[in-house]
């Protein structure tokens, strides 16, 4: 890298923006005008800055991703689910960026039925996703849904399987989640509000009609709840969900009447969360009612849903997070999390004893999938740990054998799971709190403060980050990288009070762990200050840039992919998507204690004269989530007050949104540009 390209500089147009009496000055406003050819240069001129102080690292960058590609199976095919008749398989051909949607009938051994190939319908497309199919239950006709954006608005068409043809129905400005009634030609969808992209409104559609025709069965007039529409697993009832951070409110239909009015299942009561599934002549829900913080299971007689008629099925319990269960006929199937582990519990409902299955490993995921059908003894789960492929596994809960189905394949014959370790360990936070750290590195390290280590975590929304396999990842962990999952505050992994002490006005815990578990991994020898890196996106990018503002001299390099860096700002614009419905998570600034609160943190607010380390920068223009405005203000603050001499890139793709570039050997390329940037630097110091 040579210091003579010089960076860009963004103009400055004040503007001042004034709150509870206090104002603010932000000189970078105008850049979230998308269609001003100004924003549009300077965020092309970012990327040719980029571009030219990374060119002698494009090679590197080819190997990178030729090698990342080699470990993965380009012909691979999924583990077939029976559903309805049909085996439902995705698979992948050599050299094709996307899947092919397939199913066979009766058997596997019946000839393919190609639903749906992603290659052909992204032909001519900067950008293609399909976010989801639905299958009628006479199995003639799929919906679909697709985005050619990377904006997550998603248009929902209708193929038939049988003759292969499109038809006319087009449904645009929807959020891609929609289910068959039981009379195969009515469809319930949800569509967003074209501004905030909220969801808020559930039509019907009968097929064969033009959508100005559709008519809405919902609208969710609180602008801080979202709204979903899906079938049970019994496949009696259409269920809309209207949800907030802290909320639900769900209503149910007979998806045989599907022309009746969706009645309310429990009204809403704020802080009371619930969902619910159906089996026989009974509803069970899962919810936090009666103060069960880590939730409790109920159930409640199919025609009696009131509050007074619930029951308690499995019991509040303080040490033990209940996320979710699967209902068979025989058994009741419980996914539960403790000490930051999630743990699978079999219960029979009549004979026999309970059970959980076994897992060794300390840091690892395991979580059930695809249990379509009721009337089974066999349990599908995958499990996974940070040295361990990911497997898919049959489980015969009567006679507890297990099928593994598939183990992800790593090519190239050069990886062995038993040359790498797995370590979990506590640091004590400030406050005394002792929070969890999942590692995996190679084996024959020492160590001595010289490992370049990589420190990751996201810490928002309950999201538990658990320790899972990436084959991409062994790019680093080969050339002597150690890997860190710090599962901060914020998240869930401890429980539910995990994620309630790391939002709103305890917010900040969530960056003085990360920051503790830093000092930890230096005073501990796994690294040292020059070797050590962090790595966020989108809620975790806002974290990145807490931290380089609070800690600076803790990180080598920063990498912040998404980032929600502009909080009070974005959080006072309810005009922008997601906002309203943010406010359980940060707080509402237009209440002056969450306004100071948030002011006091805000990564962009809290930019001053001061080193800040190296630091890698991705965005997308499209990005609906997290407006592509955010990390570029950011980065021109930066290089205004920045009082060092390191790297600072802004790396704006143009084509895409909040998940980046599509495609899977695509998002290869973005990867291998964030791992040329951290082993550059390392190779830098030798």
């Amino acid at each position: 890298m040579t210091s003579k390209i010089i960076p860009p500089i963004a103009s400055k147009f004040p503007k001042s923006i004034t709150r509870h009496r206090h104002t603010r000055t932000d000189d970078y406003y105008w850049m979230n005008e998308r269609e001003n050819p100004e924003t549009i240069s300077y965020l092309n001129a970012e990327n040719e800055y980029y571009n030219k102080m990374t060119e002698n690292t494009k090679d590197f960058q080819k190997e990178l991703y030729e090698e990342m590609k080699a470990r993965i199976k380009e012909d691979d095919t999924s583990v077939p689910y029976f559903f309805n008749g049909y085996h439902y398989i995705t698979r992948f051909e050599t050299g094709k960026n996307y899947p092919i949607f397939s199913r066979k009938k009766g058997s596997l051994d019946a000839p393919e039925e190609i639903m749906f190939d992603c290659n052909e319908m992204a032909i001519g497309e900067s950008f293609f996703n399909l976010a989801a199919f639905s299958v009628s239950p006479d199995n003639k006709f799929a919906t679909f849904s697709t985005d050619t954006v990377g904006r997550r608005i998603y248009s929902i068409k209708i193929k038939n399987l049988e003759t292969g043809e499109v038809l006319y129905d087009h449904l645009q400005n929807t959020t891609g989640s929609c289910v068959w009634a039981n009379d195969n030609k009515t469809i319930f969808y949800t569509s967003q509000d074209e501004e905030t992209l909220r969801a808020d409104k559930v039509y019907r559609h009968q097929m064969g009609d033009i959508q100005v025709s559709d008519k809405m069965v919902y609208f969710e007039k609180d602008d801080t709840f979202n709204v979903d529409v899906h079938k049970t697993k019994s496949r009696k009832y259409i269920v809309i969900d209207s949800e907030s951070t802290l909320t639900t409110e769900s209503r149910i239909l007979n998806a045989d009447k599907p022309l009746g009015k969706f009645t309310v299942f429990q009204r809403r009561k704020r802080g009371i969360e619930y969902s619910i599934l159906h089996y026989k002549d009974h509803f069970y829900i899962r919810t936090n009612a009666d103060d069960a913080e880590n939730f409790k299971l109920m159930k409640t007689p199919e025609a009696t849903t009131k509050r007074e008629f619930w029951e308690d099925v499995i019991p509040h319990r303080e040490e033990v997070l209940f996320e979710d269960c699967e209902i068979f006929n025989d058994y009741l199937v419980l996914e539960e999390r403790t000490n930051g582990l999630t743990r699978i519990r079999i219960m029979p409902w009549e004979n026999g004893a309970e059970y959980y299955l076994p897992f060794e490993s300390e840091t690892y995921t395991a979580f059930t999938f695809a249990n379509v059908d009721f009337d089974t003894n066999i349990l599908r789960y995958s499990y996974q740990s940070l040295s361990t492929p990911s497997s898919i596994i049959d489980f015969n809960m009567e006679t507890k054998e297990k099928t593994v189905l598939k183990e992800q394949e790593i090519l190239g014959g050069k990886f062995d799971k038993n040359n790498y370790i797995e370590e979990r360990i506590w640091v004590t936070a400030t406050d005394g709190v002792k929070v969890p750290v999942s590692l995996v590195y190679r084996k024959g390290i020492k160590m001595n403060g010289e490992n370049p280590l990589l420190q990751y975590a996201y810490g928002s929304y309950g999201a538990s980050m658990d320790a899972h396999f990436s084959s991409t990842r062994l790019s680093l962990l080969d050339r002597g990288f150690i890997y860190a999952i710090t599962h901060v505050r914020g998240g869930e992994d401890l429980g539910r009070n995990w994620y309630e002490t790391g939002k709103l006005l305890t917010k900040k815990n969530t960056f003085t762990d990360f920051i503790d578990c830093s000092k930890y991994l230096i005073e501990n020898k796994y690294t040292s200050a020059e070797h050590l890196y962090a790595e966020g996106g989108s809620a975790g990018g806002m974290l990145m840039g807490v931290i380089v503002n609070m800690a600076p001299e803790l990180y080598s390099g920063v990498i912040a992919q998404v980032p929600f860096v502009d909080v009070v700002t974005t959080m006072l614009d309810d005009s922008i998507p997601l906002t309203t419905g943010e406010y359980d998570e940060w707080g509402n600034p237009n209440k002056k204690k969450f306004y100071n609160y948030m002011l006091s943190y805000s990564p962009y607010d809290n930019v001053k004269a001061q080193k800040y380390p190296n630091m890698y920068i991705s965005t997308g223009l499209h990005d609906s989530q997290v407006q592509y405005w955010e990390p570029a203000k950011w980065v021109a603050k930066l290089r205004e007050f920045k009082t060092d001499e390191n790297v600072l890139f802004l790396d704006t793709n143009m084509d895409a949104g909040h998940g980046g570039a599509s495609g899977r050997f695509e998002a290869l390329k973005e990867l291998a540009k964030e791992f040329s940037f951290l082993l550059n630097l390392e190779i830098n110091k030798m």
